[in-house]
């Protein structure tokens, strides 16, 4: 099975079009064999004609001729594949019943005004040929004469059928260009029904990656409308309900600083050493809830995409932040350019703060662009790694108010690259230090 998934082609096109060869090939040679079944049977049929034409004109001419010169005659009608004699004794001794025969004989007599006839069909295959041949057997009694009663015999050894070289040929052809003139039709019809679901598996894949604005057209056959209609209704449904839940987030985040604020102010009306731990768990607060109210506005980003010089981005905020840029070369792509320098604000942020400064290099594939940003920090274990993404997760080193935040600066950068069909992958270093792997592709 495994082994027939290999030969087979992968795509929907490849394997309609190999069912399609498959099945224009075994239809023409059935077609072919059939043809050439009707072409014997006729080519059998015109040589019964033929021979009783001749037969039937040739009887009256022996028996007008004198007895002695029928024998004469007989000879000289023979040919090189029947042979003709009168004989004394019929060639077919008693009537056959098969029916080829007694339909030839019933024939013949009809044709020679009832006179005495025996005939015999027989299909035979020599030693030396692959082809059947057809032999006819004819005895037809003469009339009334002088002497002794004499017999028309007649031995029709068959004609070998044409070789079929021509013929095949001509079928070749005729198949290929069948085969071509079909496949370009179906090849052609495919297209324009695989392309939906092309569309679906991009706009699906997009989805995947947290980009609720990826749509399908409606269009095609009524299963892909249908399908495509049941795809946008999701994304509809689900992008309303990240609405929803970013503006929750945004509204408590706000809401609560009201009365952390409030909090905050009567602690610091308290004695220093009472006030302290309040208010360092308060500022705690503080940043947890500016930190909701940024994932939410980073999650429900509604700017537009366009043309970003990814490098020109690079160079600002390293400028702004005090990383250093690798040179290499410039690289344009489609996105929001704002979300995408706060997921990269973000990162090199953390490189700075945690790692202990940040060195960026932007390298460019054949349709990826690949943004690496290093530390010399003590990087993340790796029990830790795959879940530093996940909100209001902070390592251990991040956990004080001077280098800690409320660990969404990863979930923030992580969600605005993944809506770019980009992916963001950290990794120890050998050398020591995390690096942050980004990859974006270039067009969308």
């Amino acid at each position: 099975m495994n082994a027939l998934r290999n030969i087979l082609p992968d795509g929907v096109a490849g394997r309609f079009a190999l069912l399609l060869t498959a099945a224009l090939v075994v239809a023409n040679l059935i077609a072919l064999a059939l043809l050439s079944l009707e072409r014997g049977r006729l080519d059998r049929a015109a040589q019964i004609e033929r021979e009783m034409e001749r037969i039937v004109s040739l009887v009256p001419a022996i028996e007008a001729a004198e007895p002695a010169l029928r024998r004469t005659i007989a000879r000289e009608a023979s040919t090189r594949f029947s042979r003709v004699s009168v004989e004394r004794e019929p060639l077919v001794a008693e009537a056959q019943s098969a029916p080829r025969s007694a339909a030839l004989t019933r024939n013949l007599a009809d044709a020679l005004d009832g006179r005495m006839v025996r005939a015999a069909v027989m299909v035979r295959r020599d030693r030396d040929d692959e082809y059947r041949r057809q032999s006819i057997a004819i005895s037809i009694r003469l009339a009334a004469s002088d002497g002794p009663p004499q017999w028309l015999n007649v031995l029709s050894r068959g004609v070998r059928p044409p070789p079929p070289g021509l013929d095949e040929e001509v079928f070749f052809i005729v198949l290929a260009l069948s085969l071509v003139a079909v496949l370009a039709v179906s090849l052609l019809f495919l297209r324009r029904l695989t392309r939906p679901l092309r569309e679906l598996a991009v706009a699906a894949r997009a989805a995947g990656n947290g980009d609720r604005s990826a749509h399908v057209p409606e269009d095609g056959p009524r299963e892909m409308r249908e399908a495509a209609a049941a795809f946008n209704d999701m994304q509809t449904r689900i992008a309303r309900f990240d609405a929803e839940r970013m503006r929750t987030l945004a509204a408590v985040g706000h809401d609560l600083r009201t009365p952390i604020t409030s909090l905050r102010i009567r602690a610091e009306l308290l004695d220093d050493p009472d006030a302290a731990p309040m208010i360092r768990t308060l500022d705690e607060m503080t940043v947890m809830a500016d930190g909701l109210v940024a994932y939410a506005k980073g999650a429900g980003e509604t700017e537009q995409a366009e043309k970003v010089d990814l490098r020109a981005l690079l160079v600002r905020l390293c400028e702004d932040q005090g990383a250093v840029l690798s040179p290499g070369a410039d690289v344009t792509i489609t996105g929001r350019p704002v979300a995408l320098g706060r997921a990269f604000r973000n990162l090199i942020d953390n490189a700075i703060r945690y790692g202990g400064g940040a060195r960026v290099a932007l390298q460019v594939g054949r349709d990826r662009a690949v943004i690496t940003i290093d530390d010399d920090g003590p990087g993340i274990p790796d029990a830790e790694r795959d879940t530093m993404f996940e909100p209001f997760i902070r390592g251990e080193q991040s956990r004080n108010l001077e280098t800690g935040g409320a660990g969404l600066g990863l979930s923030i950068a992580r969600g605005i690259i993944v809506a770019h069909g980009g992916e963001i992958v950290l990794a120890n270093r050998d050398e020591g230090g995390l690096r942050v792997s980004v990859d974006l592709p270039l067009v969308r």
